[in-house]
């Protein structure tokens, strides 16, 4: 990986991480595109520049880390599911990640499941706030989020989605998905950045000083993109829903999967 592409990867991170169309889904069609999908380092890269995109989270809605401590016993019931799937099928879900066909497949199948669950849920938006949000109604978020380990299906979709069925509205449900991401994603960068520690001092390797700057250059561009997409990405969403994003998925798993069929060079394990 070169310095280009892992600017490119941290914009799209950055732009998508907050977004109902999967991050995740994006990175690896990107870097299967930039032909770096199958590098252990680019995989690492993925999920570390994550953590410069939820620091946004914290620097945009700063006071709210001071208002109970209700709010972090929430936040932990609600990353408890994906703790310990996380950790059981970590080598399945890596296997997943550099295969491009199944992020297309989830990106389709997601759309179509938005555009619908749009129409379902449609109610008049209601006055309430992550404050609001129970002890139940936080796990069972959380339960939603474990599906977002399926690259492809977003992280945030599946958890704004968990949130809007159990009665919160479209603004609280995405807060409180931008929140989750916080030790959700914390955990997955540590766990990622561990493994491929350990991989490497089996090996009797370390991360060069290049990969190091790399990660450190991700992070920053990350954390820059996602502090804009945030606030964009809620002004639209309370007005306008999930249906663009729908749409916008079935078009681009379409156009992989069209891609896939014509031979294009995808790297595809």
């Amino acid at each position: 990986m070169n310095l280009f592409q892992s600017i490119v990867l941290a914009i799209v991170e950055g732009i998508t991480e907050f977004l109902p169309v999967s991050s995740t889904g994006h990175m690896v069609i990107a870097s299967s595109l930039m032909g770096i999908a199958n590098d252990d380092f680019t995989k690492t890269f993925t999920v570390a520049i994550q953590f410069g995109a939820i620091l946004s989270v914290v620097v945009l809605y700063f006071k709210r880390f001071f208002q109970s401590i209700n709010f972090y016993f929430k936040l932990f019931i609600g990353f408890i599911p994906a703790a310990i799937l996380g950790l059981k099928f970590d080598d399945y879900i890596d296997a997943l990640l550099g295969n491009v066909l199944v992020v297309a497949y989830t990106l389709l199948v997601g759309g179509v499941i938005l555009i619908f669950l749009e129409e379902l849920l449609k109610h008049k938006e209601i006055e309430d706030s992550t404050d609001d949000i129970t002890y139940p109604q936080a796990f069972k978020v959380g339960v939603f989020q474990c599906l977002a380990m399926i690259p492809g299906v977003s992280r945030s979709a599946s958890t704004i989605i968990g949130g809007m069925l159990q009665n919160l509205s479209r603004k609280t449900a995405a807060e409180f998905s931008f929140f989750l991401a916080l030790p959700t994603m914390f955990g997955a960068t540590v766990l990622k950045v561990y493994k491929f520690y350990k991989a490497m001092d089996e090996k009797g390797v370390s991360f060069s000083g290049n990969e190091k700057m790399l990660l450190i250059v991700g992070n920053v561009v990350a954390f820059a993109v996602a502090m804009i997409a945030i606030k964009a990405f809620i002004s639209y969403l309370t007005k306008h829903g999930f249906k663009v994003f729908g749409y916008y998925r079935i078009v681009v798993g379409l156009l992989i999967i069209l891609l896939y069929i014509l031979d294009f060079d995808i790297q595809l394990i």
